[in-house]
Formats: C-alpha cells, sequence, structure tokens
C-alpha cells in the first residue's frame, strides 16, 4: 500500500541538494508539489519546516518535515518500498555508498569552491590537481560498486549516484567560466560515461539545471560570493 499523505519539496532550482529528493521521488514514481524558495526572502513555510538550520531542502509529508537532502532520500527509500531501492541491501555495500557519498560532499564539492575562488593561477592548478585526484579514486570507486553496470547503484541508479550527480552541472560551469578541464575521458573513462547515462536518466534530466542557465547564476550571485568570502580570509 502506497504511504498516504501529500508530498511537497521546498527548495531552489539551482541547489544541488534540492536535486537529491526530486530525483528520489521521481526514481520511486512518487507525485509531488516543488515549491520553489527565495533563500534571500524565505517563507514561514520553510522556517516553520526547519527550524533548526532554516535552509532547503525541506520535504512535507503530509505534516511531518524531514530535512538535509541524503537524510530526505534515505527517508523516501524508507517509506516508498514498493519499487526499486535506492540504498542497497548489503550492508557493507550500503556502507560503501554512504561512504562515498560523504566523500563527495566533504571534498569534491569544497575543492570546486577552491577552484572558482582562486586568484593565482598557481593556486588554482593546486586545486584542480586536489579535485583530479579525488576524481581518481571516485573512478576507482565506480568500478568496484557499479560491477561492471552503469551506475554506482548497478543497473539502476543509487544513493552514490544522487549523491555525486547532483553536483554535475556545476563542475560543467566551474569548468567554463573558471577555464579548466576537470573531467578527461583518458583518465576517468567510467566517470564520463557515467556523466552522460546518468544525466539522461528519466528521473533526471527534467530536474537537472540547464548549463547556460546555472552559469548566469553562478557568474551573477554565486561566484562572486565565493570569491569575496576567500578574499576576506
Amino acid at each position: 500500500m502506497a504511504p498516504q499523505g501529500e508530498v511537497k519539496v521546498l527548495g531552489a532550482w539551482p541547489s544541488p541538494f534540492v536535486m537529491r529528493p526530486r530525483i528520489a521521488l521521481n526514481l520511486k514514481s512518487v507525485e509531488y508539489e516543488f515549491v520553489e524558495e527565495n533563500p534571500g526572502n524565505k517563507s514561514e513555510l520553510l522556517l516553520k519546516s526547519n527550524p533548526v538550520y532554516k535552509k532547503i531542502p525541506v520535504l512535507i509529508h503530509g505534516d511531518k518535515p524531514v530535512c538535509e537532502s541524503l537524510v530526505i532520500v534515505q527517508y523516501i527509500d524508507e517509506v516508498w518500498k514498493d519499487s526499486t531501492s535506492i540504498l542497497p541491501s548489503d550492508p557493507y555495500d550500503r556502507a560503501m555508498a554512504r561512504f562515498w557519498a560523504a566523500y563527495v560532499d566533504d571534498k569534491m564539492f569544497p575543492t570546486m569552491r577552491e577552484i572558482v575562488a582562486a586568484n593565482e593561477d598557481e593556486a588554482k592548478a593546486a586545486a584542480v590537481a586536489l579535485f583530479k585526484e579525488g576524481l581518481s579514486l571516485l573512478e576507482e570507486a565506480l568500478v568496484k560498486m557499479s560491477k561492471g553496470k552503469k551506475f554506482f547503484g548497478g543497473d539502476e541508479i543509487g544513493y552514490m549516484d544522487i549523491a555525486f550527480g547532483c553536483y554535475i552541472s556545476w563542475f560543467k560551469v566551474t569548468e567554463i567560466v573558471s577555464n579548466v578541464k576537470l573531467f578527461d575521458e583518458s583518465a576517468t573513462p567510467h566517470l564520463v560515461a557515467w556523466i552522460h547515462s546518468f544525466s539522461s536518466h528519466p528521473a533526471v534530466k527534467d530536474v537537472m539545471p540547464e548549463t547556460d542557465k546555472l552559469m548566469e547564476f553562478a557568474k551573477n550571485v554565486v561566484f562572486p560570493r565565493i570569491r569575496a568570502a576567500a578574499a576576506a580570509k
């Protein structure tokens, strides 16, 4: 029996973290309402639903709010059990998916910000080298976790795919704006193929931001803030 209750996602279109619950709901074929939030003018619903962090995304299921993107993905997987599982059933595989998802958030996204913030060629080159070291590790993880299939989750998108894949558009924008090449088919062929498979998946393609639109937002809003914060240190 399908869980009862209206489903809403509070978020903003450019946010990679908001993509995560939207992809998970799409994978589970769950209908939901997407409520666009303005991070500069937070709604009463958002402040009421996430009084601790006061940030997006928030999933509201019936009258119950769930916060933090990967916590929400796990909640979705546990509540809507009738379709393909997002987290692996094997305890070790599940632990590895969580480990690499944490790695992406702790290492890859912050390093991308370092690339953007760099105002000297030497600092940018160092950040790019660090990012590519991470990609090499993730290439190895993909080969092991996918067991020869298209995704980290195997035949279907899984937890690690969602955790990492939500950043793809931001990585592309970083390449363009910073004039660097982060993904190289000769160095990480499996990741390059994975990016295509993930981006074109029916559960993903309609919620992934368009590169040109995201680039304008990044150049005018996000990247200046990152550079200003770095300069103030």
